[in-house]
Parts: C-alpha cells; sequence; structure tokens
C-alpha cells in the first residue's frame, strides 16, 4: 500500500521539522513549504493526502489557501493557530478544513489527529474501483501503470496526468492545468499543454484500447471517470 503523503505548510521551522520526523516515524511520506505561496499548486499537483496548514504565513494566508483548495480539491486539511479563540472564528467561516488544533501542540496527538482524519477519507480515485482501478500512480516512484504495463512517461507528463486524475472528471483550463501540474516550471506554456496530451494518448494507447483524456473544445481536458 502506498504510503500516505503529507504537505506540511509552516512558517516555524523547527516546528515543522519535529512533526515531519514524528509524521515519517509513523511511516508516511511529508513534503514542507515555509510559506504560502505555492501552496496549493504543490498540494494538487503532487497529489498529497493530507495538509496540514498554519494559519498566519507569508506570501498568502493559511484562510485564502484553505478556500483555493476547496473550489477545486477535497483533500484533508487540519488547520493549525496560535490563538485558541480564532478556531471558533475558523469553524463560523465554514472554511471546509478537517479539523482545527491550536499551539503549541504535542507532535504525536497532532499524528494521532492526521490518522484519524486519514482514515475518514474514501479511498482515493486512482486506487478505487471501477475503470479507473485499471490506473496506478506512484508518486513516491514516479511510476504510473495502466492494465500492468508501465507507462514510459516524462516527469512533465506524469505531473500532468496525476492532476487530471486527482479530479476525474471535473474540466481543467489549460492554465489551471499549468498552476496544477507544473507550479515551479517557467518553461512550459499553456499550448505546451497540448503537446504534452498528445503524448500521453500515444504512449497509453501504445498498451491499452482505453483513451481516458477527453478534450473539451474551447476549454481544455478532463479525466474519463
Amino acid at each position: 500500500m502506498t504510503k500516505p503523503r503529507i504537505l506540511i505548510v509552516e512558517d516555524e521551522t523547527a516546528l515543522s521539522e519535529i512533526v515531519r520526523d514524528y509524521l515519517l516515524a509513523d511511516g508516511m511520506d511529508v513534503d514542507m513549504l515555509t510559506e504560502g505561496t505555492h501552496a496549493v499548486g504543490t498540494a494538487l499537483g503532487m497529489a498529497h493526502d493530507l495538509v496540514i496548514l498554519d494559519l498566519m504565513l507569508p506570501g498568502v494566508d493559511g484562510l485564502s489557501i484553505c478556500r483555493e483548495l476547496r473550489k477545486t480539491s477535497d483533500v484533508p486539511i487540519i488547520m493549525t493557530t496560535a490563538k485558541v479563540e480564532e478556531i471558533d472564528r475558523l469553524l463560523g467561516l465554514e472554511l471546509g478544513a478537517d479539523d482545527y488544533v491550536c499551539k503549541p501542540y504535542s507532535p504525536r496527538e497532532l499524528v494521532a489527529r492526521v490518522r484519524a482524519v486519514l482514515r475518514r477519507r474514501p479511498a482515493g480515485a486512482t486506487q478505487g474501483g471501477g475503470p479507473l482501478a485499471r490506473l496506478l500512480i506512484d508518486t513516491d516512484r514516479w511510476r504510473v501503470s495502466l492494465d500492468g504495463k508501465l507507462l514510459d512517461l516524462t516527469p512533465r507528463e506524469f505531473s500532468l496526468l496525476n492532476a487530471l486524475a486527482g479530479r476525474p472528471g471535473r474540466v481543467y483550463s489549460r492554465d489551471q492545468l499549468l498552476a496544477l501540474a507544473f507550479p515551479d516550471d517557467t518553461d512550459v506554456f499553456d499550448r505546451t499543454v497540448d503537446s504534452h496530451i498528445r503524448n500521453l494518448r500515444r504512449k497509453i494507447a501504445a498498451v491499452s484500447d482505453w483513451d481516458p483524456i477527453r478534450s473539451v473544445y474551447g476549454v481544455g481536458y478532463a479525466f474519463e471517470d
């Protein structure tokens, strides 16, 4: 079974490193960001299973990040704050976070909450039943198999397929796919997405008769559910 992949967005480096070590010891994979600017693109582009999100961040604050994530994703979010009175306000805003933790907190308690939230989450679409069970995306080893056959994908093709398959049925514009799949790649442009899609379709067709990527004229692309 693939390890859960957790994203910590926290500007207190010492704290995030402690939490990272506890999560790693509990058998999870961890990525860290110290500011909020690339949090949305990273969380979606790398298909994280849960986000630990601080309220006060440089760049983009936690409230804004949570709102943006909820526009396109149901990835579980645990928000953290240094002010206990903020939790009532956050709950009142109905942002869609799955849990709230006040600092200072016990790393063991946070790991327990992470486990509890992950247990409540349904299995991911790329590993569930139906047609999508044919496609397995291993984000740990950057490998994709379809019908038991490995696809020889470039890193950009992998990121693009991972972003599309993360929300089957949802139509993405080229600009949205750029933000999700290539958040830090300044050499990729909107029409480059078309070239990568063509290559993905060619490589999928080489091993299967299933064509899961649908073109939506004048808009962009969707992954068939």
